[in-house]
């Protein structure tokens, strides 16, 4: 049972892995994993007051899985993004695994993801706004990419007020 404790910090090599995809075989393991970043994103929401979503490698789980829970908990396994616009807006990113630091970044305006649910059904989401760039955020840490890696210039970074 993961804990707020086994969140990987800046710095941590792994975050800067790419994940392997969730295999058939290991679809037993989902719920566990998906359990774990649900109870590390109740950590984080009770002591920094944000937190809409997790991918799997900032625990240390270094496969293609997002747990997103807003108004309801949805898993995103192996996504796949496509159709990404041209437009492209600005804002403060932040991040679990460095909760004090705000970095300015680009996002895509809307996209889509194909993924596999819980139950291992395909699913395809249409997202805008500020969907959009939480998923581009989550999706970079299955490939290793972090927020500070895309800031838009060396003055794009900012501690949370």
């Amino acid at each position: 049972m993961k804990t707020l404790a086994d969140l990987l910090q800046l710095g941590d090599p792994r975050l800067y892995e790419t994940c392997a995809p969730v295999l058939p075989a290991e679809r037993p393991l989902v719920a566990g994993w998906v359990a774990d970043l649900h109870r590390v994103m109740e950590e984080i929401r009770a002591r920094y007051q944000f937190g809409r979503a997790i991918a799997a490698p900032q625990l240390g789980i270094m496969k293609r899985l997002i747990y997103l829970n807003i108004d309801r908990p949805v898993v995103f396994i192996n996504p796949e993004l496509r159709e990404l616009s041209d437009e492209l807006f600005e804002l403060w990113d932040d991040c679990m695994s460095f909760p004090n630091l705000l970095v300015k970044v680009k996002r895509h305006a809307h996209l889509t993801i194909d993924y596999l649910d819980e139950n291992w059904q395909p699913q395809t989401w249409h997202m805008t706004g500020g969907l959009s760039e939480l998923l581009q955020h989550e999706y970079d840490h299955l490939n290793g990419v972090l927020c500070t890696m895309r800031a838009i210039d060396d003055k794009s970074f900012k501690w949370r007020p």
